[in-house]
């Protein structure tokens, strides 16, 4: 496959200042349940790809779905960044590629019959129904995929990379009078539809957090001293600072390049941020990015002080710095922009029982159910939540939502956990969504955190 992308763009390797074509070949399998209902299932094959062209700074982006009309479109990339581009391309240079990269395989899900999958999700949706009487309804979802994506470009790189994601998810909706709640549980592999196979407590998890919200009280609002999960920790970390790291967002701005000057104090001295795309089996993972640039770990954060940002390849050219290997495309209809991998808060050494101790009163918030981010600014709302009383987890309490400005937060961080974690996720930018990230953390405590309730 590679040598006929590489006979696509010979004719072109001095007509434009850059030009690339990735292909990407897929399979995927999906079942869903709504309440009782087998809602879908389905398996499906797809082949599609984009060539995007760069000339004199200008980009063009074309897709095409017939291997037939790789050559036309290829010609139609090169001509219309020839008609965009009126000032000088800045990409920052990175060394020529040749590389395979297969997937690592335990059970694979291609082998798997949909009968198979639909059983033992029915399996887990009847489960999640018969749990309790308060129960309303639930969602259970199956996916996997597998793909190949074949890239080449006129700088000398030629990739093949594999991949493989097998997701399960499931919610339910709690009642008890006029008072309703959700749970939800998800389970990813990178490897293994085995992953998905006896795991009915984590399914049942999803019922757990909801009957325990029905039976919280709303909490006062007011300033309190904060403990997140490490699941919010990460989110935290990802909606509120992660998006405000990709450069792409940095290097028009000027107002947030005076924010984010590298090497200024941006958080308290004991944290450390780290986007790390080399995590063995994590959701973000990958050997090479959408432009054939290694990925690697970077410090967002080190020691509290701002030392690196997220890179496609122009970003960093037009930044003068070091590309990072965070051009990410949804598929093979989408162009590369800049996106996180892993991202998350690297442990720090304080035991929960520690953090949590010398807090009077404070609120231990748990996952997320929603949130939003207006530059700087942030509400997040937890999914649930316990009060802190006299340093040890009190009585449940619902509607808890974390308002504030991201940087007065991170310098307010008092202690960071020994507990890091990695967890699934999917990020949503530039009408590309869901792409897969993994959000981690340890436990993290924040003083002075603005707690809306009723």
């Amino acid at each position: 496959m590679q040598d006929r992308l590489l006979a696509a763009l010979a004719p072109y390797r001095s007509a434009v200042d850059y030009l690339e074509i990735r292909l990407e070949r897929g399979e995927s399998s999906s079942v869903s349940f709504r309440g009782p209902r087998l809602e879908a299932i389905d398996r499906s094959f797809d082949l599609a790809g984009g060539i995007r062209a760069c000339h004199r700074g200008g980009w063009s982006f074309v897709t095409f779905s017939d291997l037939g009309e790789l050559e036309s479109r290829v010609a139609e990339a090169v001509s219309q960044a020839k008609l965009v581009g009126r000032e000088t391309t800045q990409l920052a240079a990175v060394e020529a590629v040749e590389a395979t990269v297969r997937a690592e395989l335990g059970r694979d899900p291609r082998g798997v019959s949909l009968g198979e999958k639909r059983d033992l999700l029915a399996h887990y949706n009847q489960l999640l129904l018969e749990a309790d009487p308060r129960i309303q309804t639930t969602t259970a979802g199956l996916t996997d995929r597998f793909r190949t994506v074949w890239f080449v470009n006129t700088t000398g790189t030629v990739l093949e990379q594999e991949r493989l994601d097998v997701t399960g998810r499931f919610g339910v909706v709690a009642r008890d009078g006029g008072t309703i709640r959700q749970g939800f549980e998800s389970v990813h592999s990178r490897s293994d539809f085995g992953a998905l196979v006896g795991i009915e407590a984590r399914v049942l998890s999803a019922v757990e957090r909801a009957l325990r919200q029905l039976e919280a009280t709303p909490i006062k609002a007011g300033r309190y001293t904060a403990v997140l999960d490490p699941y919010l920790a990460g989110v935290f970390i990802h909606e509120a600072f992660g998006h405000l790291s990709e450069a792409d967002f940095i290097y028009e701005n000027p107002r947030m390049q005076q924010l984010l000057q590298l090497g200024k104090p941006i958080a308290a001295p004991q944290l450390n941020v780290v986007d790390d795309g080399t995590v063995a089996g994590q959701p973000g993972t990958l050997a090479y990015d959408d432009e054939g640039v290694p990925t690697r770990r970077k410090y967002l954060i080190k020691d509290g002080i701002l030392t690196e940002r997220l890179h496609n390849r122009e970003t960093a050219g037009k930044l003068g710095e070091a590309p990072t290997g965070n051009a990410r495309a949804l598929g093979g209809t989408y162009p590369p922009i800049v996106r996180m991998t892993n991202t998350g808060i690297l442990a720090g050494d304080t035991p929960f029982e520690e953090m949590i101790a010398g807090i009077d009163e404070g609120v231990y918030a748990v996952r997320m159910l929603g949130g939003q981010t207006n530059g700087e600014m942030f509400t997040f709302a937890a999914a649930e939540g316990f009060m802190i009383r006299g340093g040890q987890i009190a009585e449940p309490v619902s509607d808890i939502t974390l308002t504030g400005n991201v940087f007065e937060t991170l310098k307010d961080i008092e202690a960071i956990g020994c507990d890091q974690v990695w967890l699934s996720g999917g990020c949503g930018k530039g009408g590309q969504s869901p792409l897969a990230v993994a959000v981690g953390g340890p436990h993290l405590r924040i003083g002075k955190v603005v707690v809306g309730g009723r």
